[in-house]
Order: C-alpha cells, then structure tokens, then sequence
C-alpha cells in the first residue's frame, strides 16, 4: 500500500497464499507458519470489520470520543447497509432453490439423495451469504461414519486455501487454525490431496505433527477425495464482499444522522441569553426558569427613559432540509454501487411486473450472472471431488461436465396473467409443464410418477381427476366469457 494514502485495507489483505508444492511446502512448515501468521494479523482484520459492518457494529461511528465536548449529545445511530445488500442479493439469487440435473436417471436421483442429506439448499443460500459478506466462502468436504457424502460450511474467519504458482491457479493445500475454549490450545489442520494432517504448537510456538494410535506422526490421514477438500468459493475476481467498496459511504451516512439527532438533543439544552439592563438576580432567574416564566423588568437610562429588553436561546443553527438531502445523496451512492434497489423510493413501486423490475435491476443482473459462473465452478468441483471417492468406492462417477446448473432470479413473476392470455388464444400446456410453474416442486417427473400412483390406488367408482380435462373446460369457459364481452 501506498505511503500516505487513507485506503482502508492493505493489498495483502486480500491476496492468494501460493506456493510451489504441498510437499515443499511440508518440508518448511515454518513457512506454513508465517502464512498463518500473516492471515491473523493481516487478512483476518478486514474479514472482521466486514462482518462487524454486517452485523451493524459500524466501527467508525462506535469509536470512542467522537465528540470532544463531553457535555453535548453523543448519539451514535448505525444504519445497517451491509446487511441490506447481502441479504437482497442472497434473496434474489437463492431465494429459488437452484437446479442440479443430470443426464443419467441413476445418478441423478445419486445427486438429489445427498443434496437432500446435506439440506443443500440452505447451505448453498448461506455459502452464497458469505461470499456477498467477506468477498469468499469456503465448503469442507468429508464422509461421516454413516458413509455419507457431506459437506459443511466452514469460518471464512480462520480458513484458508493456498494454490500453486501456476497461471491455472491449481488448488494445493487449505488450511484451518482454531483455538480449543477451554484449553486455550490452538490446533492447525492442513488439507493436502491425499492427506489431513493434523497440528499443534509446541512451546517453542513451532507446528509439530499430532497423530493417533492407528497413524504415523507425519503421514497423516488419507484423503480419498483426491483433491483439496475444502473449496473456496469467490464472490468476483478481486475476492471483494457486496458493500465493501461503499463503507466510507455508510460511515458518511452514520455521521450525518447521528450529527443530526446530537442537534436535537442539544437543542434541548440550549444556553438563554437575556440582553438588556435589568434589575434582576441569578436566583429570580432561575426561579422563573424553572416555572417557565421569565418576567424581564428594565431600568431606566440616564435620560430617565425605559431600556428594551430581550431574551433567547442560543443554539447551532442547522440547515435540516439541507442535511435531509445530503443523506438522500448517500443513501442513492450506496444502492448505485452496490446494484441493489431501494425499497423505500417511491418510484420503486411494488405492483411493478417482473420485466419492468428486471430494467430496474440492470446492473444487478450484471453482477449476479458473475457471481453465478463462479459459484458454478466451485459446485462442479464439489461434485467433481465426490466422484473421486465414489469411483474408490465402485459407487459409480459423476461427469462434471455434463451436470446442469440451473439459477433461477427470485423475481415476482405474473404467471397468471400469462396463463390467462395463453389459454385465451386456445394454448394447452401440459401436465408436466404444469406443474414445472410450482415453486415447492423441486422435480416434476417425480410427482408426476407419484400422481400416477395415487391414481392406480384409487378406488374404481371414485371419478378420476383430469388435470387436461380440467384445462380445457377452463379454456373454453374463459373464451366463451371473452366473446361475451366481444358481443
């Protein structure tokens, strides 16, 4: 970083840990160290301030003595624009669960099994809340003793990956350090390709290796995932979180209302000033002060006539209207640069269609399509990783290649109206099409199999329910109303 300069993070705040080789790397662990090192003093403060900003604990309006006058108002109000930007871009492209599909029927029904196991729709929609907070996410892998396929969201705080020098930028090694509450023992566990080791500092503060009765020291546990088990997933190409270019915006926004309502408070408690010659004490004053009286009795001058008097507050005078629209300046730079709408503008209306609606997210749908191809990228990996273990395990393999990731935007949407105007010009749609229009449905086919079923179950005098039956009285009722209106 530049001499001088008032920027808020370091550039090393932010960049990759690289190295030449896993096992180099194993072969000078005090390297290892000074990577760690360097991630809790350097690249942990910035992670730390994104999310206190995230939580509403703006760090620069809560800093202590921000007013010198002790007497004075002191109103420290916090405006939680991280949150808002995280939590609508989190909805608008998880809101919808997304879509994995396979071409082959088994395997397919492999996936779903243990993206059901892992509740993989919300652990997606919280990944996709970190990377939008801290700039990365990371997604621990492993197989529980159930010999189940899982996979965890692991503390942006405490984690990191190293790649290799290469211009492919190959994943190597990550690493998690975490301190034991109780024993105040700081443990490190390094995931390489083929190995977990564990680690823990000796007295001299160096990494030695721990093992258990069934391993050796150095070896480590296997890794039969054949790759880095733990994946990061980038929000963009500079690893940078949704509001993070906007915090000296939010911090402007801060000081303006909380400027704002110190001038109330004060005002309170402003100091009155009588002008005139008058035969009055302290003690009279602050009796007539107390009653909210305030008789002023003048005297006479040299000339013998009476003298004017007056009384009033002085206060800071403050230019509210002003003030109002300096803040409404802010808050329009804070949504402009962080793509997200502002709910509370009138002109924001909410019976907007969706593709009026999509005009106004514009930029948004800039950043998410970004945003999208690199959370692709890593689901890939991820099941690319499950493969490998399940061709260990003759369970089958998975082309990564040939999986289909769908994301749909959480837009309102006039499906009836659609409808409505498809049927009124004689359209039919199918069952499956249907039925594809339900949001809580996650596959079609599959409810559709389980209506034949029900169908099969169902007692013979018992009418049938046709759903193509039922669409076409709908269509012909609904023509015979629009001829109606014709007439």
């Amino acid at each position: 970083m530049a001499t001088g300069t008032k920027q808020r993070f370091s550039d090393e705040a932010n960049e990759h840990f690289t190295y030449e080789s896993a096992e180099k790397l194993l072969d000078n662990m005090e390297h290892l160290e000074q990577m760690i090192e360097q991630h809790k003093k350097v690249q942990r403060p910035r992670l730390q301030t994104l999310q206190n900003y995230f939580k509403g604990n703006n760090e620069t309006i809560l800093k202590d003595n921000r007013r010198r006058e002790e007497h004075l108002a002191d109103n420290r109000a916090v405006h939680n624009f991280g949150e808002y930007v995280c939590v609508f871009i989190q909805g608008y492209m998880f809101g919808i669960p997304l879509k994995t599909t396979y071409d082959d029927k088994k395997i397919s029904e492999f996936i779903m099994e243990i993206n059901r196991i892992n509740d993989a729709d919300e652990h997606n929609s919280e990944i996709g809340l970190d990377q939008s907070i801290y700039g990365r996410a990371y997604e621990l892998l492993y197989r529980n003793e159930n010999d189940e396929y899982r996979f965890t969201q692991v503390d942006v705080l405490n984690t990191f990956v190293i790649y290799d020098e290469s211009v492919e930028r190959n994943s190597i090694a990550a690493v998690r350090y975490f301190k034991n509450k109780w024993s105040g023992e700081e443990s490190v566990h390094l995931y390489t390709a083929d190995r977990i080791y564990k680690m823990v500092y000796d007295d001299s503060g160096k990494l030695v290796f721990t093992h258990s009765n069934s391993e050796e020291e150095s070896e480590g546990e296997v890794n039969y995932f054949q790759g880095v088990p733990i994946i990061e997933y980038e929000n963009n190409k500079f690893r940078q979180g949704d509001f993070e270019n906007v915090l000296a915006l939010i911090d402007m926004y801060d000081g303006a209302q909380s400027d704002l309502a110190n001038y109330s408070e004060d005002l309170n408690d402003a100091m009155l000033k009588i002008v005139g010659s008058l035969d009055l004490d302290v003690e009279e004053a602050k009796e007539m002060k107390e009653k909210n009286i305030l008789f002023l009795r003048t005297e006479p001058n040299v000339d013998g006539k009476e003298t004017n008097a007056d009384a009033d507050y002085i206060y800071k005078q403050y230019d509210v209207a002003g003030s109002e629209a300096y803040k409404t300046r802010i808050a329009n730079d804070i949504h402009l640069f962080t793509a997200t709408p502002n709910l509370s503008d009138e002109n924001f209306a909410g019976n907007m269609s969706g593709e009026v609606m999509k005009y106004k997210l514009f930029l948004m749908e800039q950043k998410r399509a970004a945003k999208e191809r690199r959370f692709k990228r890593a689901l890939r990996e991820r099941y690319r990783l499950i493969s490998n273990m399940m061709q260990t395990a003759s369970e089958g393999v998975i082309d990564v290649s040939k999986l289909t990731i769908t994301f749909t935007e959480n837009l309102p949407k006039n499906v009836e109206g659609d409808m409505q105007w498809f049927t009124n010009a004689g359209g039919q749609l199918s069952q499956r099409t249907m039925i594809s229009q339900l949001r809580f449905v996650d596959n079609p086919d599959e409810e559709i199999e389980q209506l034949e079923e029900e169908e099969k179950q169902r007692p013979i005098n018992q009418p049938q329910y046709d759903f193509e039956e039922r669409q076409h009285q709908n269509s012909k009722k609904q023509q015979e109303e629009v001829n109606e209106d014709g007439e």
